[in-house]
């Protein structure tokens, strides 16, 4: 009830009233153009195919499309095309040496490379649409699609338009997710996944009670339930955990004054890179299927060994994340850079001497607890996935969805309670004797 008092301070800002105002509308128009169909094909066929094939590759995408794929519609690639492009560029920044010294130049460097990923985006939603095309009349002569067709007339005319309409979905839902960003709460293009996920759920219960009619038991859904909250209480819990190295201020005397001596904290947090790893691997498995479509030797059979549940997913899954893991915590935090500020203001941590030594020591804290935070996303991805398929749940509430949705959400209701307090109200715990409570001019009177 306290966070939903908090909640209601919400009205009493204008700014944060507009904002949260314009996100939800942003994604109401994000989830209407999931129903939008591109033309030429049929999405009751195609709805088929996917019921027929489970949980495989194609049901974990239409997962992150939010349902666009089975839908058929203008969004069906999504917003990966974008992360996958990010990728890329972060990749490239570790070894080109251009691009890391733009990274370095601030906000003028990191719109440069916003361009970049821009258009690296268009060119791989051309890619991947048209090996949606290619995948999409296949689907005609195999055994899932039966005596229906999912392309009414296959040819290059439905490719090409194929082609231009999902690369032009997929650049729409970016300039969607950069609005949310600027204009909105929270991070867009997150949110976007978070709607996309969160809107399948009502659809998987009833799909879940309609298939096991007159046969559910009613252990294994509160199994099923047990795993879910134990494994969102392992993730908000995780996901606020954090090392802190004490700093301490030299005192410094200018004029009469005198400055420092003080004691504060670096928060080092044990899963710096957030629900971005899973989002990462998710991306790079899916790509061996669109590079299937073309006929690459040895990619059709990396596909299928590929299939979503199976051991080796898991294997390569779990690999990939821990990559990612310590991948993007060296891209977002630089221990050196970290040491020179410090340096810079005369700040220290006891008993390490200041530059090289300090850089070493941060960041030999930083690999540690990554590992930890490593190992902890590794299993709320893989662990509730494997027990789900244990308990034959057919709808696709997996860990890295999980890990999605409360990761996004934490991050979303952090950035509206500190615009609460900025405005001083209380914050989200609404009272309650716990929250400090900033006070006004009337107050102050």
């Amino acid at each position: 009830m306290s966070v939903l008092a908090g909640f209601a301070n919400i009205s009493k800002v204008p700014e944060l009233r507009r904002r949260v105002l314009f996100t939800l509308a942003m994604l109401a128009v994000y989830r209407i153009g999931s129903f939008v169909t591109i033309p030429g094909v049929d999405r009751n066929v195609m709805k088929a195919v996917l019921n027929k094939q489970g949980g495989g590759l194609l049901g974990f995408f239409n997962m992150f499309s939010g349902g666009a794929l089975s839908n058929l519609s203008i969004f069906a690639i999504g917003i990966m095309p974008y992360v996958s492009a990010s990728i890329v560029l972060q990749l490239l920044a570790m070894v080109f040496k251009p691009l890391d010294e733009l990274r370095k130049e601030g906000e003028q460097g990191q719109r440069k490379i916003n361009q970049y990923t821009r258009y690296g985006t268009i060119g791989l939603a051309m890619f991947q649409s048209f090996g949606i095309a290619m995948t999409l009349e296949a689907l005609n002569d195999s055994d899932f699609s039966g005596a229906a067709n999912v392309v009414t007339h296959a040819g290059w005319g439905f490719r090409l338009m194929t082609m231009i309409t999902l690369t032009t979905g997929t650049c729409f839902i970016m300039w969607l997710g950069e609005q949310i960003t600027d204009r909105g709460i929270g991070n867009g293009i997150s949110l976007l996944i978070f709607a996309g996920i969160v809107t399948d759920i009502p659809g998987g219960v009833f799909g879940y009670f309609q298939t096991h009619k007159g046969s559910i038991q009613p252990l294994n859904l509160f199994a099923v339930g047990a795993i879910v909250l134990l494994t969102v209480a392992a993730i908000v819990f995780f996901e606020r955990g954090q090392r802190r190295i004490p700093i301490y201020y030299a005192r410094r005397t200018v004029g009469r004054r005198v400055y420092g001596g003080q004691t504060a904290h670096l928060p080092l947090k044990v899963n710096t890179s957030g629900t971005i790893p899973p989002i990462f691997a998710s991306s790079l498995l899916m790509f061996p299927a669109t590079l299937a479509n073309f006929k690459i030797p040895g990619m059709a059979q990396l596909q299928s060994s590929l299939e979503r549940g199976d051991w080796l997913f898991n294997v390569f899954y779990a690999a990939l994340i821990v990559f990612f893991c310590f991948f993007y915590t060296a891209v977002t935090f630089q221990a050196v850079d970290v040491a020179d500020n410090l340096k810079k203001q005369q700040a220290f941590i006891p008993s390490i001497r200041q530059g090289k030594q300090t850089a070493e020591y941060i960041d030999k804290v930083l690999t540690r607890i990554t590992l930890g935070g490593a190992f902890y996303v590794v299993a709320v991805c893989i662990v509730p996935t494997v027990i789900s398929e244990y308990f034959k749940v057919p709808f696709r509430w997996g860990g890295t969805s999980i890990m999605i949705v409360v990761g996004v959400a934490l991050d979303t209701v952090a950035q509206i309670e500190a615009h609460l307090i900025t405005r001083n109200y209380e914050g989200l715990s609404g009272g309650g004797g716990r929250a400090t409570r900033i006070r006004g001019r009337r107050d102050l009177a």
